[in-house]
């Protein structure tokens, strides 16, 4: 399946001109999503005094940032990042600094609600267009899953440390600086990226292409190039979310307190950061469609494997194995999705894999709550490993002979060197 044959290092991926300013500026702006989410709702239980408004005004929030995303990164590739991307990422700057403003007593449920919905429409598209401009900087299939890598693992220390900076800001001032810092962040960090060389060579697709999740020449077959990366990725959002209100409800059973709670969720993100590295690390042989199953098994064995644990060290053993497979399939199903689209549409076929995530979280977060109130808790965990271990049945289909161009590239770079990938 594999071959220890020279790679390139990740330090390769970022001697490449423009990559290192072009990331980090992008890691500037989507640091914003790990600190907003946070920061918005202690500002809004704060000042509604009430959980219930809070959590009603998230939700509108998260979902009109998530089921809008395609819709989003389709302007995106239609008129490119800097006609596009910048002007959105500055009214969601203007929209969440408006939203701090009205978190404030008196303020009325359905104008914090619509503020929130307007904020969530104009979220940008960093993350899939970043990725797309890694595809545009590198043609070079081992580089590229590099790079896919370690933006994977980049991004999921975002989240980590997103939430520590706003509790250092909750410390010391009110949580709406923490909103407003959200703003700064997504402004700052996207007008960087957007005035990035590397930015530019994004070419738009232009407005003749249909809008669905798979435009451009040859639509259908590009839909159906789509569904597995699509139903993977959606598929292991279920099963990651699951796993909080899990192990929760495992350390509530025993009476293992909310610090061991915290133990296993840091072995599932550490577990993911490790299996990310290694996945990029890896000279596949093997097809990109070949390996995705592999890693969503993987990802719903370990998790059945982990209702079984008696006890604390078995379970964080557990978790942290099912999180080895679980940077790799999201980043397998990236890579999937940019080879299925043709190169105008990048931006739109990642952020349709970005959307089944988020969507995926979400739905596994509600089931998961009504299973653990009505089942055993090993059953639950064997649930929410089913769902990944499902769709690892989920059929890989190519785009013409995108799967196999890509099969045979995947073959004949084992044998380039790895200086000519990094000039």
């Amino acid at each position: 399946m594999s071959t220890p044959s020279s790679r390139p290092s990740y330090a390769a991926v970022l001697r490449v001109p423009h990559a290192r300013r072009t990331f980090a500026a992008a890691l500037v702006g989507r640091l914003s999503y790990g600190t907003v989410s946070l920061a918005l709702m202690l500002s809004l239980t704060r000042s509604t005094g009430s959980y219930a408004v809070a959590g009603l005004v998230m939700a509108v929030f998260g979902a009109t940032s998530v089921f809008l995303s395609p819709y989003r990164a389709s302007l995106v590739d239609r008129h490119g990042p800097r006609r596009a991307l910048l002007p959105m990422a500055l009214l969601y700057a203007v929209l969440l600094c408006v939203l701090a403003a009205v978190c404030r007593p008196g303020t009325s449920e359905a104008a914090l609600a619509v503020t929130a919905a307007l904020a969530g429409a104009c979220t940008p598209p960093l993350g899939p267009t970043m990725r797309a401009v890694w595809a545009e900087l590198l043609p070079d299939r081992r580089l590229l899953q590099r790079a896919y890598s370690v933006d994977g693992v980049a991004e999921e220390l975002l989240f980590v440390s997103g939430p520590l900076l706003v509790g250092g800001i909750v410390a010391v001032a009110s949580p709406v600086v923490g909103v407003v810092l959200s703003a700064v962040l997504v402004a700052v960090g996207t007008l960087a990226f957007v005035t990035s060389p590397a930015t530019a060579a994004l070419r738009p697709a232009g407005r003749e292409k249909s809008d669905g999740p798979a435009p451009g020449p040859g639509g259908p077959g590009q839909g159906r190039a789509l569904l597995q990366p699509v139903v993977v990725a959606a598929a292991v959002g279920v099963s990651v979310s699951a796993v909080d209100l899990l192990v929760v409800a495992f350390a509530g059973e025993r009476g293992l307190g909310d610090g061991a709670v915290a133990w296993v969720l840091a072995a599932l993100s550490l577990g993911s950061a490790v299996g990310g590295l290694a996945n990029g690390a890896v000279a596949w042989t093997s097809p990109t469609r070949a390996r995705l199953p592999f890693f969503a098994a993987g990802v719903g064995l370990c998790l059945a494997a982990a209702g079984l644990a008696p006890g604390l060290g078995t379970l964080v053993l557990a978790v942290m194995c099912a999180g080895l497979f679980v940077a790799p399939a999201l980043t397998t199903a990236y890579l999937i999705a940019d080879e299925s689209v043709a190169p105008g549409f990048r931006v739109r076929a990642g952020a349709w894999c970005n959307t089944a995530v988020n969507a995926g979280m979400s739905a596994g977060a509600a089931a998961v709550g009504l299973l653990v109130e009505r089942l055993p808790l090993p059953v639950c965990f064997a649930v929410a490993g089913a769902v990944a271990a499902a769709a690892a049945l989920v059929p890989g289909y190519g785009r013409g002979g995108a799967v196999r161009r890509a099969t045979d590239q995947s073959s004949s770079e084992s044998c380039e060197s790895s200086e000519s990938s990094a000039s």
